[in-house]
C-alpha cells in the first residue's frame, strides 16, 4: 500500500510557502505592484503583468468556503472517514485553501477555522485547518 501522496517543496513557484509552514506561518504571494493575490502562486501577476511579488504571511484565520466528507478509501495513507475542506482566507478573500480533517465533523458554510501545522516528516510541514475556538 502506497503512502500518503506529497506536494513538491521545491517548486520555484510554491518553495517560499512550504518554508513559511515549516516556520508556523501561513504565507501568501501578493503582486508587489497592484496588490494582487497571487494564488496558484506564479513567477508574475496576470492583472498587471509585474514580475515583482512578495510573500505576507497572514493572520491564519479563514471560513469554510465548501467541504466534502471522503466515506470510501481513494487514497492510500488517509483513512476513512476524512474531510476535505475548502477554506477562504480571512484577509485574502481571493485565496482558498484546502485542508485535510480526519474524521467527518460538522462544519457550517462561512464557519471560522484557524490554521495548524501538521508535521508530516523532516521536511514537510502542512498547513491545515481546524474549527476555530470563537466566532
Amino acid at each position: 500500500m502506497a503512502g500518503r501522496p506529497l506536494p513538491t517543496i521545491d517548486d520555484c513557484d510554491t518553495a517560499p510557502f512550504f518554508e513559511a509552514a515549516k516556520r508556523h506561518e501561513l504565507a501568501i504571494q501578493l503582486c508587489s505592484r497592484c496588490e494582487a493575490v497571487l494564488h496558484v502562486p506564479r513567477a508574475h501577476c496576470p492583472q498587471c503583468g509585474s514580475w515583482q511579488t512578495r510573500w505576507q504571511v497572514t493572520n491564519g484565520l479563514g471560513r469554510v468556503y465548501s467541504w466534502t466528507v471522503v466515506e470510501h478509501q481513494v487514497v492510500d495513507g488517509m483513512p476513512t472517514p476524512h474531510t476535505i475542506v475548502l477554506v477562504e482566507l480571512e484577509q485574502y478573500p481571493a485565496a482558498r485553501l484546502v485542508g485535510h480533517i480526519p474524521g467527518a465533523p460538522e462544519l457550517t458554510p462561512g464557519q471560522l477555522m484557524q490554521v495548524w501545522f501538521e508535521h508530516v516528516n523532516d521536511d514537510v510541514v502542512l498547513p491545515q485547518w481546524k474549527p476555530a475556538l470563537s466566532g
